[in-house]
Parts: structure tokens; C-alpha cells; sequence
């Protein structure tokens, strides 16, 4: 029996070269094809274009920061199922205010990689 392994689509909307670096670096072995977005005004709308697997968004980016961005992709959903969003925060302190957000997920910026890879995995994997 053979299995199909799938590789998930992240989006990921930040602005700081660094942040940009070190998630590529964490989900590096994770199967998963990321696509740096700068900008949280276009986010949601290019997430539903692209269709992607999930939103992953640092705390401040852009004009519209984390929580508008999670708001915005739950809002865009439509009739499509909703894109699932984590969150990289910047302080412990905000995981309230990412709760209240909506998202699926959220984590320190400084979280290990695998604690990354968890937050922005599949639900599900398919397998024949």
C-alpha cells in the first residue's frame, strides 16, 4: 500500500527579513511550500486566491498587524472553508489578545522549530 504525502501550502505574511529567514529555516523539513506575502492589507484575499493550507503572520506587520489579518481571513471565507491562521507573537502577553483574534494557533517568535511545524500542520494527512 503506498502513501501519498501531500505538501501543504503556508502563507506567510511578514515584513522583517529575519523573521522571514528563520521561519524558512524551522519549517525547512516540514514538506511545506512557503510564500512570503509582506503585506497584511492583501493577506486574506491572497490566501483564498493562492489557496493555501494556512495563514502563519507575525504580531506587528504592516499596517494592519496579526489580528486584523486573522479577522480579515475568517471574514473573506465565504462559501470556501476557512484558512486556518497561527500567529508568531512577540510576547507571552498577547496570546489573549490572539485568542480573541480567531486564530487557530499562536506561539512565541521564539518558539523551537518544532513547535512551529505542529502549529502549521495538515489536520489531516491522505493516505491510500
Amino acid at each position: 500500500m503506498a502513501t501519498l504525502h501531500f505538501m501543504h501550502t503556508i502563507l506567510l505574511v511578514a515584513d522583517r527579513q529575519s523573521l522571514i529567514d528563520q521561519i524558512h529555516a524551522s519549517l525547512a523539513s516540514a514538506d511545506a511550500l512557503i510564500v512570503d506575502h509582506p503585506d497584511s492589507d492583501t493577506a486574506a484575499a491572497t490566501a483564498y486566491e493562492k489557496n493555501v493550507d494556512v495563514v502563519l503572520v507575525g504580531m506587528q506587520v504592516g499596517t494592519m498587524g496579526a489580528m486584523a489579518v486573522a479577522r480579515d481571513v475568517r471574514a473573506k471565507a465565504g462559501s470556501a472553508d476557512e484558512i486556518p491562521v497561527t500567529i508568531l507573537l512577540d510576547r507571552e502577553a498577547d496570546s489573549f489578545l490572539a485568542g480573541r483574534s480567531g486564530a487557530r494557533n499562536w506561539l512565541l517568535k521564539s518558539a523551537p522549530a518544532s513547535e512551529l511545524q505542529a502549529a502549521v500542520a495538515p489536520e489531516s494527512t491522505a493516505t491510500t
